[in-house]
């Protein structure tokens, strides 16, 4: 039986045993906090959701979850603040999901450190995928963080090499020039699927299929805020960053000599 969430405190289902994946909520929506639970118990996860940030930080540092999914505009404390602590004390990942789709707003949470950023009214499918590829990402992060040094990685064949660029799939790390550049899961793959195949033009649907692998529908201009975040974002490292070219009518592509 699904559990409905409480007045004044999180709410668990037997889903949030530890043998499963926790999602926290924080949202000041009670439809959005009952909807996104049930959908995500469905999936098998297990949820523990807060109506404010005030709520949340102390039980999200105190016993952390494995993601959390944040509203932005809340009263007492916003998203932005509790982004700002719980990132004083921990490293969970954190997606927003907020009504404010202002592309300042979305670079400010990105640059404070959430993972991704998904504007109301939302597909749940999507944010169940964002969800799910975090997941993935942060188990191969681990992974390859236990892993004793091998010889063998000396040579990195896997690594995709493109002028300037150096991108590690396996450890999902890119550098510009020798400087590190901090991507979403999402884009990480789009990036991924331009260069490793540059100079051939890309069509956004081609890079909907490459960043969203599960079946989930969005809009396909939202690929094109995906690719300013990425311009944006390589160049705080070169100002003079130009690699990912656009083709009216066509999609993108990518090239650096």
């Amino acid at each position: 039986m699904t559990t409905q969430p409480e007045a004044d405190g999180p709410s668990t289902d037997a889903g949030a045993r530890r043998d499963r994946q926790v999602i926290a909520l924080v949202d000041d929506d009670r439809n959005i906090l009952t909807t996104v639970s049930i959908a995500l118990q469905a999936e098998g996860f297990g949820t523990r959701v807060y109506y404010d940030g005030v709520a949340a930080l102390p039980a999200l540092i105190d016993n952390p979850p494995d993601l959390v999914v944040c509203d932005i505009k809340m009263p007492r404390m916003d998203g932005y603040d509790l982004l700002r602590r719980l990132r004083a004390a921990s490293s969970v990942p954190v997606i927003f999901l907020t009504s404010k789709d202002d592309e300042a707003d979305e670079a400010a949470g990105l640059a404070m450190g959430a993972d991704d950023y998904i504007a109301k009214p939302f597909s749940q499918r999507l944010l169940i995928a964002r969800i799910r590829a975090i997941l993935r990402r942060e188990d191969l992060a681990r992974r390859a963080a236990a892993r004793p040094p091998d010889p063998l990685d000396e040579a990195l064949p896997d690594l995709i090499r493109r002028g300037r660029l150096t991108m590690d799939p396996a450890r999902h790390q890119v550098a510009w020039a020798g400087e590190p550049v901090s991507l979403t899961v999402t884009e990480f793959l789009i990036l991924e699927a331009l260069a490793t195949r540059p100079g051939v033009v890309r069509s956004r649907s081609s890079l909907m299929d490459a960043a969203y692998q599960d079946d989930v529908f969005i809009d396909d201009r939202t690929i094109d805020s995906h690719i300013k975040r990425l311009r944006r974002k390589f160049r705080l490292v070169d100002a003079q960053f130009s690699a990912i070219e656009t083709l009216y009518g066509g999609g993108y592509s990518f090239a650096d000599p």
